[in-house]
């Protein structure tokens, strides 16, 4: 594959010039003829769901976030239950209608109330459509009799598609019901630049009908009797963001379409909201009552001035001026995560990013109003949090009985939070004691192993021990290697947190010959002498490609935020040479067990390695999306590739240092480098 190159110290490419593509490029596929589709989030982790969503933007399809308006469902889960689940979790409850796709016959839906149990109904599919009364999906049809060769017809388009596999999908489609597709439909279509068949990937095909009555949350085997509060008002407030105000992140995306969205350096997923209507919903805080200067506001910096909306673009310290107002906002966005609420997950994350890089602490609401991806709504919490010195929407979430026990099962390492809600609604549990006494045989191994060490992998881990473990696996990664090895502790520590989560450390060489396979040998070493108790994970995405960059349309599962493919080892990590006799403190476990991810990359792009393990969630999704918008490039840790030709793009450079080749990568790509703890995005 060819890549083009250029030095750190040269400007980065004009993205407006003219690339020449590749000799024999695929043809782009277009989803525009087809119904909205809606993406689930489920077994997706955020980064994995954004980057599908440009993806799906960047093919034509009209992206969808509301399953009222949605005709297909893109997912990676298969089993009928679990999809079954998503839907009704994100209240769209239908009925199973029996996948029958020939046209001139009726479609039989299989009601599973007791009632029908033994019926089978037929409904015809004009009857059908009338009783909807959404939209009429034969104006989806991928049929293109009527395209003119100069694609002159505006609700049409013409596509390199068969007519037998027109007509296989028109027979779907010419129904209203809703269908969902595997991801890998979506994959292999763009793959072969046109829109694929979809009756081998079709899991599920559903009709909307009205939330059963019979709907009851189960409980099996439960130590928790008391009835526990549904995060009502929480779900409430949701809704209330997205229905009143029309500039919020949840409308801005419903109304996506192709063109609005994507081809645009300015159209940002969050914008300010700087209207005066909105503003005048705002209160004024006490102090400001009292002194009488609400209008008096700081010189905005810079970055504000000039409207830069990527946190990447920025400085973010790791002790902000409004850390107490951030808190506050960080209770409600994990609420948000634990209802299932991803559209206000990531409104949060950019707002609390915005405020977290302001420089001076807030004397008014008004100051708010200025700052990316912050509205009235934000404001208006910091009026309250002004006047009360907390927000009534944080504490719910946070003393909510529901979700204190999803948030239990969140915290067990392997486990996302769909599966958390899952434990409660679905399965009925409570408490670790339900999980291993009900569900032990149908967790995977990672999932016992996070019930197992539980506690001691919510403990702390002190600068210093981070610092004891990657001494150890850097001894040993010389072992197996040379004395040529680097490594580099990232993710929180690099970012100066006293106190980490897991221990995340990159290992590269000068001679890629050297860490080819490489994962494999420190593994075995580190097992050996006992200092790696369970080996979760071991991958060699990276090797088996031959430690190339990954190709511009692969997919793949990825363990670190769906941010990168690289050779890596999610291991449990303890100190086997522990004075297990000491008797001299008071703490419970003196020899916890750890969480370690060992990480490497070829040198070749081990700057953006470093990189994409080094930032905030929010600097790294923004990281992405700058990348996209200005140089029309695709980024993650195992490289840059050109989106309009696939060719690999390098910028890491010249490099003697792993620190070295992350400063070349910023400077590629027009951004000032910003120091480790300037990228606490949360």
């Amino acid at each position: 594959m060819s890549s083009s190159h250029w030095m750190a110290s040269s400007p980065p490419p004009d993205p407006t010039a003219e690339q020449k593509p590749d000799p024999m490029p695929n043809p782009a596929l277009q989803l525009s003829s087809l119904p909205p589709i809606f993406l689930s989030e489920s077994h997706l982790d955020t980064c994995e769901l954004h980057e599908l969503e440009d993806n799906v933007i960047e093919a034509g399809g009209i992206l969808s976030y509301d399953l009222k308006e949605a005709g297909i469902v893109l997912t990676k889960a298969e089993r009928k239950r679990r999809i079954q689940l998503d839907l009704r979790d994100k209240k769209c409850y239908t009925e199973e209608v029996e996948i029958v796709k020939d046209t001139g016959a009726s479609d039989v839906v299989s009601r599973n109330t007791t009632d029908h149990s033994n019926k089978k109904l037929k409904f015809s599919r004009s009857n059908e459509s009338e009783e909807n009364g959404k939209m009429n999906l034969d104006t989806h049809d991928v049929s293109t009799e009527s395209d003119t060769e100069d694609g002159s017809n505006p609700t049409k388009r013409k596509h390199k598609t068969s007519a037998a596999k027109q007509d296989s999908n028109r027979a779907y489609f010419s129904n209203p019901y809703i269908k969902v597709l595997r991801l890998k439909w979506f994959f292999d279509s763009r793959k072969e630049g046109t829109i694929l068949p979809i009756e081998p990937y079709l899991l599920y095909q559903g009709r909307r009908v009205e939330k059963p009555d019979n709907i009851k949350t189960p409980i099996k085997g439960s130590s928790f009797t008391a009835q526990t509060n549904t995060p009502r008002s929480i779900l409430e407030r949701a809704r209330a963001d997205a229905d009143d105000n029309p500039s919020s992140p949840a409308q801005q995306r419903s109304s996506r379409k192709l063109g609005q969205i994507g081809g645009s350096k300015t159209s940002a997923p969050f914008q300010p909201t700087m209207h005066a209507k909105r503003a005048q919903l705002l209160h004024q805080t006490t102090s400001e009552h009292d002194s009488g200067q609400s209008s008096d506001l700081p010189e905005m910096p810079p970055w504000v001035q000039n409207e830069v909306k990527y946190a990447c673009q920025r400085a973010t310290p790791a002790d902000p001026p409004n850390a107490e107002f951030i808190a506050q906002l960080d209770k409600i966005k994990l609420a948000r995560l634990l209802t299932g609420d991803e559209i206000g997950v990531r409104a949060y994350s950019t707002s609390i990013a915005a405020i977290a890089a302001y420089p001076h602490k807030f004397s008014s609401a008004r100051e708010i109003m200025h700052l990316p991806g912050c509205d009235a709504k934000i404001a208006n919490l910091f009026v309250e949090f002004a006047n009360y010195g907390k927000i009534t929407e944080a504490e719910e979430g946070e003393n909510n009985d529901e979700l204190k026990v999803v948030k239990l099962f969140y915290n067990i390492w392997g486990v996302g939070a769909t599966t958390a809600r899952d434990y409660f609604k679905e399965k009925g549990w409570r408490d670790l004691d339900d999980v291993v006494e009900f569900g032990w045989s149908t967790l995977s191994r990672v999932q016992q192993i996070g019930v197992k060490y539980y506690d001691e992998f919510l403990l702390p881990i002190p600068r210093s021990e981070v610092e004891d473990i990657a001494a150890i696996i850097h001894k040993h990664a010389v072992k197996v290697s040379d004395q040529g090895m680097q490594s580099l502790v990232v993710g929180g520590y690099r970012r100066g947190k006293e106190n980490c989560g897991d221990v995340d450390i990159v290992l590269s060489h000068p001679d890629e010959d050297k860490t080819l396979n490489m994962v494999t040998n420190v593994v075995a070493s580190l097992e050996e002498q006992g200092w790696i108790t369970h080996t979760l994970l071991i991958t060699t995405k990276t090797s088996d490609r031959k430690q190339e960059t990954l190709p511009l349309n692969s997919s793949s599962s990825h363990a670190h935020g769906g941010f990168d493919s690289l050779d890596k080892a999610l291991v449990v990590w303890q100190n086997p040479k522990h004075d297990l006799d000491r008797t001299d403190t008071k703490e419970k476990n003196l020899n916890p067990h750890r969480r370690v991810d060992i990480i490497i990359a070829p040198w070749k792009t081990v700057g953006c390695a470093v990189m994409g393990w080094s930032g905030g969630t929010t600097f790294q999704r923004d990281l992405r999306r700058y990348v996209r918008q200005t140089y029309n490039y695709k980024f993650d840790s195992s490289g840059v590739r050109d989106r309009r030709t696939g060719a690999v793009v390098d910028v890491d450079g010249k490099a003697y240092t792993m620190e070295e080749a992350e400063k070349n990568v910023f400077g590629a790509l027009g951004l000032d480098y910003r120091e480790p703890w300037e990228r606490c995005t949360g």
